[in-house]
């Protein structure tokens, strides 16, 4: 079992960096527009503390997590959207708050649960390590939406590492969740550290699927925060190709993703607008 200190030291500093983001932000840019239909900075903070409160109950209390996901499964379609909608709907003071206390008491909980333990969740139950990954996945996704959605550029850190491990391991689950067999074959994904300093690698070196690209964009291809065409991460055979389209790091059902970008604009070819 993965010690998770060192997941858990990333996801406060993740969670850190977008507290200082969003903590100084006006009463109307917390209502601005993200790239998720019908989100605002609000419903983004809104979804953190939720799930964030979420994973609480399934560290401290499994049989009540059990019940709500029971509840929240009977209507996956509507959950998600109600959970933000009713937090997005607080005074700004109030969310923040919440978002803060939980993430805390999240940091708290996950450090004192017993090695070993697993805790349930809306897909395969997860370890402490596994818990604070998909938790800073989260983190880091949606404040890139929120980020977008104020014209800022954030840079990246080698707490990508971690996005980028949940991606390719949920490989397997990306392809099943449409109703597809996974391939049997080994992949291969050599990814550039966001410094430059060097490569983060998954799999067999003689793999013939194969994956290559910057760290960060691949992260934003898996968190679906970027449409296929507008990041430079490229395949080798026809698995690894059929991969990248569909490629999801979040438990649930399959995502609409973003838009091309680039087909928006009009390829050199003349195309315009819409998803490929």
């Amino acid at each position: 079992m993965s010690d998770p200190t060192d997941v858990l030291d990333d996801l406060r500093a993740e969670g850190d960096e977008l507290d200082r983001l969003v903590g100084g932000l006006s009463e109307k840019q917390w209502s601005l527009a993200t790239p998720a239909p019908r989100w605002t900075v609000a419903h983004q903070i809104a979804h953190l503390a939720w799930t964030d409160t979420a994973a609480l109950l399934s560290v401290t209390d499994p049989e009540g997590f059990a019940a709500e996901a029971r509840e929240a499964l009977a209507a996956p379609e509507r959950f998600v959207d109600d959970g933000a909608e009713a937090g997005a709907a607080l005074p700004v003071d109030e969310l923040l708050a919440w978002w803060r206390d939980g993430r805390e008491q999240l940091q708290r909980a996950v450090r004192a649960a017993p090695d070993g333990v697993k805790f349930p969740w809306y897909g395969p139950p997860m370890s402490a390590a596994s818990m604070a990954t998909g938790r800073l996945m989260e983190t880091w996704a949606h404040g890139q939406d929120i980020a977008d959605a104020l014209g800022v550029r954030r840079e990246p850190t080698a707490r990508l590492r971690h996005v980028a491990r949940i991606g390719v391991r949920a490989r397997g689950y990306a392809f099943a969740v449409r109703g597809l067999t996974p391939p049997a074959a080994e992949f291969r994904v050599e990814l550039t550290a966001p410094d430059g300093s060097g490569l983060w690698t998954y799999g067999p070196e003689d793999a013939r699927q194969r994956v290559t690209g910057p760290a960060l964009d691949f992260c934003l291809l898996v968190t679906q925060r970027a449409h296929r065409d507008d990041v430079a991460v490229r395949a080798e055979g026809a698995d690894a190709d059929r991969w990248l389209d569909i490629a999801q790091a979040f438990a649930g059902p399959a995502g609409e993703g973003r838009p091309s970008q680039r087909r928006a604009g009009g390829d050199a070819e003349g195309d315009a607008g819409g998803d490929a």
